[in-house]
Protein backbone atom coordinates (compact mmCIF):
# COMPACT_ATOMS: atom_id res chain seq x y z
CA UNK A 1 0.00 0.00 0.00
CA UNK A 2 1.35 3.41 -0.91
CA UNK A 3 1.66 6.36 1.44
CA UNK A 4 -1.17 8.22 -0.28
CA UNK A 5 -3.54 5.27 0.20
CA UNK A 6 -2.91 5.09 3.96
CA UNK A 7 -2.76 8.80 4.80
CA UNK A 8 -5.60 9.99 7.03
CA UNK A 9 -6.75 13.41 8.24
CA UNK A 10 -8.68 14.53 11.29
CA UNK A 11 -11.94 16.45 10.98
CA UNK A 12 -10.23 19.86 11.17
CA UNK A 13 -7.77 18.96 8.42
CA UNK A 14 -10.55 17.44 6.33
CA UNK A 15 -12.62 20.61 6.72
CA UNK A 16 -9.77 22.84 5.52
CA UNK A 17 -9.07 20.59 2.53
CA UNK A 18 -12.75 20.38 1.56
CA UNK A 19 -13.14 24.16 1.66
CA UNK A 20 -10.11 24.51 -0.64
CA UNK A 21 -11.63 21.98 -3.05
CA UNK A 22 -14.92 23.85 -2.98
CA UNK A 23 -13.24 27.12 -3.89
CA UNK A 24 -11.39 25.39 -6.72
CA UNK A 25 -14.61 23.65 -7.88
CA UNK A 26 -12.92 20.24 -7.49
CA UNK A 27 -15.16 17.31 -6.45
CA UNK A 28 -13.96 15.68 -3.23
CA UNK A 29 -14.65 12.23 -1.76
CA UNK A 30 -14.54 11.83 2.02
CA UNK A 31 -13.78 8.27 3.12
CA UNK A 32 -13.97 6.86 6.63
CA UNK A 33 -15.38 4.18 8.92
CA UNK A 34 -18.99 4.40 10.08
CA UNK A 35 -20.00 6.88 12.72
CA UNK A 36 -17.01 9.24 12.71
CA UNK A 37 -19.00 12.26 11.57
CA UNK A 38 -18.52 12.55 7.81
CA UNK A 39 -22.07 13.76 7.18
CA UNK A 40 -21.95 16.07 10.20
CA UNK A 41 -18.73 17.61 8.91
CA UNK A 42 -20.28 18.48 5.55
CA UNK A 43 -23.41 19.80 7.25
CA UNK A 44 -21.25 21.91 9.55
CA UNK A 45 -19.48 23.46 6.57
CA UNK A 46 -22.85 24.33 5.05
CA UNK A 47 -24.02 25.95 8.29
CA UNK A 48 -20.79 27.81 9.01
CA UNK A 49 -21.17 30.56 6.43
CA UNK A 50 -17.58 30.04 5.20
CA UNK A 51 -18.94 29.76 1.67
CA UNK A 52 -21.43 32.59 2.09
CA UNK A 53 -25.16 31.95 2.12
CA UNK A 54 -25.11 28.18 1.59
CA UNK A 55 -27.74 25.54 0.87
CA UNK A 56 -26.99 21.82 0.99
CA UNK A 57 -28.67 19.16 -1.12
CA UNK A 58 -28.20 15.78 0.58
CA UNK A 59 -28.69 12.86 -1.81
CA UNK A 60 -28.52 9.35 -0.33
CA UNK A 61 -27.11 7.59 -3.34
CA UNK A 62 -28.16 3.99 -2.53
CA UNK A 63 -31.80 5.13 -2.65
CA UNK A 64 -31.51 6.55 -6.18
CA UNK A 65 -32.07 5.12 -9.64
CA UNK A 66 -29.92 6.20 -12.61
CA UNK A 67 -32.81 8.32 -13.91
CA UNK A 68 -32.82 10.32 -10.66
CA UNK A 69 -29.57 11.92 -11.85
CA UNK A 70 -29.97 11.58 -15.61
CA UNK A 71 -33.61 12.61 -15.79
CA UNK A 72 -36.46 10.91 -17.65
CA UNK A 73 -36.91 10.99 -21.46
CA UNK A 74 -40.13 12.22 -23.00
CA UNK A 75 -41.40 12.94 -26.49
CA UNK A 76 -41.11 16.61 -27.41
CA UNK A 77 -43.88 17.04 -29.97
CA UNK A 78 -42.89 20.63 -30.75
CA UNK A 79 -39.40 19.60 -31.90
CA UNK A 80 -40.34 16.05 -32.86
CA UNK A 81 -37.57 14.46 -30.84
CA UNK A 82 -36.82 12.98 -27.46
CA UNK A 83 -36.04 15.43 -24.67
CA UNK A 84 -35.05 14.85 -21.07
CA UNK A 85 -36.96 16.10 -18.05
CA UNK A 86 -34.28 17.40 -15.65
CA UNK A 87 -34.01 15.69 -12.24
CA UNK A 88 -36.01 17.46 -9.55
CA UNK A 89 -33.36 16.98 -6.85
CA UNK A 90 -30.70 18.92 -8.72
CA UNK A 91 -30.77 22.74 -8.59
CA UNK A 92 -31.81 24.87 -11.53
CA UNK A 93 -30.54 28.40 -12.23
CA UNK A 94 -33.50 30.03 -10.50
CA UNK A 95 -32.84 28.16 -7.27
CA UNK A 96 -29.07 28.64 -7.47
CA UNK A 97 -29.47 32.42 -7.81
CA UNK A 98 -30.86 32.55 -4.25
CA UNK A 99 -27.58 31.37 -2.68
CA UNK A 100 -23.88 32.10 -2.79
CA UNK A 101 -23.08 28.37 -2.73
CA UNK A 102 -25.01 25.14 -3.12
CA UNK A 103 -23.34 22.00 -1.79
CA UNK A 104 -24.36 18.87 -3.66
CA UNK A 105 -23.64 16.11 -1.13
CA UNK A 106 -23.63 12.59 -2.59
CA UNK A 107 -23.70 10.57 0.62
CA UNK A 108 -22.88 6.83 0.68
CA UNK A 109 -21.74 7.18 -2.91
CA UNK A 110 -19.95 3.83 -3.13
CA UNK A 111 -22.93 2.01 -1.60
CA UNK A 112 -24.97 2.92 -4.68
CA UNK A 113 -25.44 0.37 -7.44
CA UNK A 114 -22.85 0.57 -10.24
CA UNK A 115 -25.45 1.90 -12.67
CA UNK A 116 -26.18 4.83 -10.32
CA UNK A 117 -22.47 5.53 -9.89
CA UNK A 118 -22.02 5.46 -13.66
CA UNK A 119 -24.80 8.02 -14.09
CA UNK A 120 -22.72 10.41 -11.99
CA UNK A 121 -19.56 10.24 -14.16
CA UNK A 122 -20.37 13.16 -16.40
CA UNK A 123 -22.09 15.18 -13.66
CA UNK A 124 -19.09 14.94 -11.33
CA UNK A 125 -16.33 15.72 -13.80
CA UNK A 126 -18.00 17.84 -16.48
CA UNK A 127 -20.71 19.38 -14.25
CA UNK A 128 -23.40 18.33 -16.65
CA UNK A 129 -25.39 15.26 -17.55
CA UNK A 130 -27.37 15.11 -20.77
CA UNK A 131 -29.13 18.43 -21.28
CA UNK A 132 -28.76 19.44 -17.63
CA UNK A 133 -25.87 21.67 -16.48
CA UNK A 134 -24.93 22.41 -12.88
CA UNK A 135 -25.11 26.14 -12.03
CA UNK A 136 -21.70 27.76 -11.49
CA UNK A 137 -22.11 28.10 -7.71
CA UNK A 138 -22.70 24.36 -7.10
CA UNK A 139 -19.87 22.39 -5.46
CA UNK A 140 -19.74 18.60 -5.17
CA UNK A 141 -18.70 16.41 -2.27
CA UNK A 142 -19.28 12.69 -1.81
CA UNK A 143 -18.76 10.39 1.17
CA UNK A 144 -18.67 6.69 1.88
CA UNK A 145 -17.30 3.88 3.98
CA UNK A 146 -14.16 1.99 3.06
CA UNK A 147 -14.38 -1.49 1.60
CA UNK A 148 -12.53 -2.79 4.67
CA UNK A 149 -15.37 -1.61 6.92
CA UNK A 150 -17.49 -4.58 5.78
CA UNK A 151 -20.47 -2.39 4.97
CA UNK A 152 -22.57 -2.53 1.82
CA UNK A 153 -20.20 -1.09 -0.77
CA UNK A 154 -19.40 -1.51 -4.43
CA UNK A 155 -15.90 -1.10 -5.71
CA UNK A 156 -15.67 2.34 -7.25
CA UNK A 157 -14.73 2.21 -10.93
CA UNK A 158 -11.32 3.74 -11.61
CA UNK A 159 -12.67 6.33 -14.10
CA UNK A 160 -15.05 7.63 -11.41
CA UNK A 161 -12.44 7.49 -8.64
CA UNK A 162 -10.08 9.57 -10.76
CA UNK A 163 -12.64 12.36 -10.87
CA UNK A 164 -12.34 13.03 -7.10
CA UNK A 165 -9.85 14.44 -4.63
CA UNK A 166 -9.80 11.66 -2.00
CA UNK A 167 -9.55 12.27 1.76
CA UNK A 168 -9.71 9.57 4.42
CA UNK A 169 -10.94 10.82 7.77
CA UNK A 170 -9.98 9.35 11.14
CA UNK A 171 -11.53 9.62 14.60
CA UNK A 172 -9.13 11.97 16.39
CA UNK A 173 -10.04 13.05 19.92
CA UNK A 174 -8.88 16.69 19.95
CA UNK A 175 -10.96 17.63 16.90
CA UNK A 176 -13.97 15.78 18.29
CA UNK A 177 -13.53 17.48 21.68
CA UNK A 178 -13.73 20.93 20.08
CA UNK A 179 -16.89 19.89 18.22
CA UNK A 180 -18.42 18.32 21.34
CA UNK A 181 -17.95 21.44 23.45
CA UNK A 182 -19.32 23.67 20.69
CA UNK A 183 -22.38 21.40 20.42
CA UNK A 184 -22.96 21.05 24.17
CA UNK A 185 -22.47 17.29 24.34
CA UNK A 186 -23.26 16.04 27.86
CA UNK A 187 -20.43 16.87 30.25
CA UNK A 188 -20.32 13.30 31.61
CA UNK A 189 -19.67 11.97 28.11
CA UNK A 190 -17.02 14.58 27.33
CA UNK A 191 -15.42 14.20 30.75
CA UNK A 192 -15.25 10.42 30.52
CA UNK A 193 -13.73 10.49 27.05
CA UNK A 194 -11.27 13.20 28.10
CA UNK A 195 -10.04 10.62 30.62
CA UNK A 196 -10.36 7.57 28.33
CA UNK A 197 -9.67 8.97 24.86
CA UNK A 198 -9.17 5.52 23.39
CA UNK A 199 -12.86 4.78 24.01
CA UNK A 200 -14.04 7.43 21.56
CA UNK A 201 -13.79 4.94 18.71
CA UNK A 202 -13.42 1.17 18.97
CA UNK A 203 -14.94 -0.05 15.70
CA UNK A 204 -13.43 -3.32 14.47
CA UNK A 205 -14.88 -4.74 11.25
CA UNK A 206 -13.81 -8.23 12.37
CA UNK A 207 -15.89 -7.96 15.53
CA UNK A 208 -19.46 -9.23 15.29
CA UNK A 209 -20.77 -6.89 18.01
CA UNK A 210 -23.75 -4.85 16.85
CA UNK A 211 -22.99 -1.95 19.22
CA UNK A 212 -19.62 -0.21 19.18
CA UNK A 213 -18.22 3.17 20.12
CA UNK A 214 -18.00 5.93 17.54
CA UNK A 215 -18.37 9.72 17.80
CA UNK A 216 -21.92 9.30 16.49
CA UNK A 217 -22.72 6.63 19.09
CA UNK A 218 -21.45 8.83 21.95
CA UNK A 219 -23.71 11.62 20.69
CA UNK A 220 -26.61 9.17 21.04
CA UNK A 221 -25.45 8.40 24.61
CA UNK A 222 -25.40 12.13 25.36
CA UNK A 223 -29.01 12.40 24.23
CA UNK A 224 -30.16 9.29 26.12
CA UNK A 225 -28.69 10.24 29.51
CA UNK A 226 -30.28 13.69 29.43
CA UNK A 227 -33.43 12.09 30.90
CA UNK A 228 -32.91 12.18 34.68
CA UNK A 229 -35.95 9.96 35.30
CA UNK A 230 -34.33 6.78 33.92
CA UNK A 231 -33.52 4.06 36.42
CA UNK A 232 -29.99 2.64 36.51
CA UNK A 233 -30.85 -0.62 34.79
CA UNK A 234 -32.65 1.04 31.89
CA UNK A 235 -29.82 3.53 31.47
CA UNK A 236 -27.21 0.76 31.43
CA UNK A 237 -29.24 -1.18 28.84
CA UNK A 238 -29.50 1.88 26.60
CA UNK A 239 -25.81 2.78 26.83
CA UNK A 240 -24.78 -0.86 26.29
CA UNK A 241 -27.01 -0.99 23.22
CA UNK A 242 -25.24 2.09 21.87
CA UNK A 243 -21.52 1.67 22.59
CA UNK A 244 -21.30 -1.95 23.80
CA UNK A 245 -21.56 -3.57 27.22
CA UNK A 246 -17.92 -3.19 28.24
CA UNK A 247 -17.80 0.55 27.71
CA UNK A 248 -21.29 0.94 29.17
CA UNK A 249 -20.14 -0.55 32.48
CA UNK A 250 -17.09 1.71 32.58
CA UNK A 251 -19.10 4.81 31.66
CA UNK A 252 -21.94 4.25 34.14
CA UNK A 253 -19.42 3.60 36.95
CA UNK A 254 -17.71 6.89 36.06
CA UNK A 255 -21.04 8.68 36.02
CA UNK A 256 -21.98 7.50 39.50
CA UNK A 257 -18.75 8.95 40.86
CA UNK A 258 -19.22 12.21 38.93
CA UNK A 259 -22.76 12.58 40.29
CA UNK A 260 -21.39 12.89 43.84
CA UNK A 261 -19.42 16.00 42.97
CA UNK A 262 -20.81 19.46 43.81
CA UNK A 263 -22.77 21.59 41.40
CA UNK A 264 -20.39 23.59 39.18
CA UNK A 265 -22.41 26.75 39.88
CA UNK A 266 -21.67 26.42 43.59
CA UNK A 267 -17.94 26.19 42.86
CA UNK A 268 -17.97 29.21 40.56
CA UNK A 269 -19.89 31.41 43.02
CA UNK A 270 -17.65 30.39 45.92
CA UNK A 271 -20.21 28.37 47.89
CA UNK A 272 -18.00 25.28 47.63
CA UNK A 273 -14.25 25.66 48.11
CA UNK A 274 -13.11 22.08 48.72
CA UNK A 275 -13.63 18.74 46.97
CA UNK A 276 -13.80 15.42 48.77
CA UNK A 277 -13.32 13.25 45.65
CA UNK A 278 -10.05 12.88 43.81
CA UNK A 279 -11.23 10.52 41.07
CA UNK A 280 -9.51 11.73 37.90
CA UNK A 281 -12.29 10.89 35.43
CA UNK A 282 -14.83 12.68 37.63
CA UNK A 283 -12.56 15.73 37.76
CA UNK A 284 -12.66 15.87 33.97
CA UNK A 285 -16.48 15.83 34.01
CA UNK A 286 -16.58 18.56 36.63
CA UNK A 287 -14.16 20.69 34.64
CA UNK A 288 -16.28 20.34 31.49
CA UNK A 289 -19.42 21.19 33.48
CA UNK A 290 -17.75 24.33 34.80
CA UNK A 291 -16.71 25.29 31.26
CA UNK A 292 -20.30 24.89 30.08
CA UNK A 293 -21.50 27.01 33.00
CA UNK A 294 -18.97 29.74 32.18
CA UNK A 295 -19.90 29.56 28.51
CA UNK A 296 -23.58 30.01 29.35
CA UNK A 297 -22.80 32.92 31.69
CA UNK A 298 -20.71 34.56 29.00
CA UNK A 299 -23.56 34.25 26.49
CA UNK A 300 -25.97 35.79 28.98
CA UNK A 301 -23.52 38.62 29.64
CA UNK A 302 -23.27 39.24 25.90
CA UNK A 303 -27.07 39.31 25.57
CA UNK A 304 -27.32 41.75 28.51
CA UNK A 305 -24.73 44.05 26.93
CA UNK A 306 -26.57 43.89 23.62
CA UNK A 307 -29.86 44.72 25.36
CA UNK A 308 -28.36 47.61 27.31
CA UNK A 309 -26.79 48.94 24.14
CA UNK A 310 -30.18 48.85 22.41
CA UNK A 311 -31.81 50.51 25.44
CA UNK A 312 -29.36 53.38 25.32
CA UNK A 313 -30.75 54.30 21.89
CA UNK A 314 -34.22 54.99 23.26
Amino acid sequence: MSLTESRTVNSTQARNAILRCFRAKRPVFLWGPPGIGKSELIGGIADSGDMGNTYMIDLRMPLLEPTDLRGIPYYNKEENNMSWAPPVDLPDEAMASQYDTIILFLDEMNAAAPAVQASGYQLILNRRVGQYTLPDNVVIVAAGNRESDKGVTYRMPSPLANRFVHLEMNAEFDSWFTWAVDNNINSDVVGYLQFAKQDLFDFDPKNSSRAFATPRAWTFVSELISDDTLDDETLLNLVAGTVGEGLALKFTAHRKIASDLPNPTDILNGSVTELTSSEISAMYSLTISMCYELQESYKKLGDDKKWHGMADNF
